[in-house]
């Protein structure tokens, strides 16, 4: 199979599509998220290099994520196939456990924990993304955000 070229912008999958697909990053990078009723996005994963995004319910169910494309890349697209996924299973116990990691973090961990979490979890997409995206993805405010990198610099500053 060969990849896909898409472009920065282009939106993969809208809420509520049926028949969604699954998307394997070989270059670039990929988000979903949701909208909630007053607008406001909530990213839910990022997809660098060598991860895979896919709305997690059936394919004859209404997709819950919309799946958009923030850097030139290049995709493996496959039908949702449950006997394939379930083979892959290296993918899908990654695809889970970040999943399952991300769902703790955002019950019990503070803010600064969720951060660094961020960082030891996506690494290569620090700068590559915008700190707006990073906020909704930890569940915090634009300006909670800056104020968390604003105290750890402080922090390692005072520590050196």
């Amino acid at each position: 199979m060969e990849p896909v070229d898409v472009k920065k912008g282009t939106i993969l999958q809208n809420s509520g599509d049926l028949n969604s697909k699954v998307y394997h990053v070989v270059s670039g990078l990929l988000r979903s998220y949701s909208i909630d009723d007053k607008g406001k996005e909530h990213v839910f994963l990022f997809a660098p290099e060598g991860w895979t995004i896919a709305d997690n319910n059936s394919k004859e169910m209404p997709c819950d994520l919309y799946i958009d494309v923030l850097e030139d890349s290049e995709v493996l697209v496959f039908e949702k196939d449950l006997e394939r996924e379930t083979k892959n299973v290296p993918a899908l116990i990654k695809r889970l456990s970040a999943l399952q990691k991300r769902v703790i973090m955002l019950k019990s961990a503070s803010a600064i924990e969720r951060y660094e979490h961020f960082e030891n979890t996506y690494p290569e997409i620090l700068q590559r993304v915008t700190q707006k995206m990073i906020a909704s993805y930890l569940g915090i405010t634009p300006e909670a955000l800056s104020k968390i990198k604003k105290e750890r610099i402080t922090k390692k500053t005072s520590d050196s």
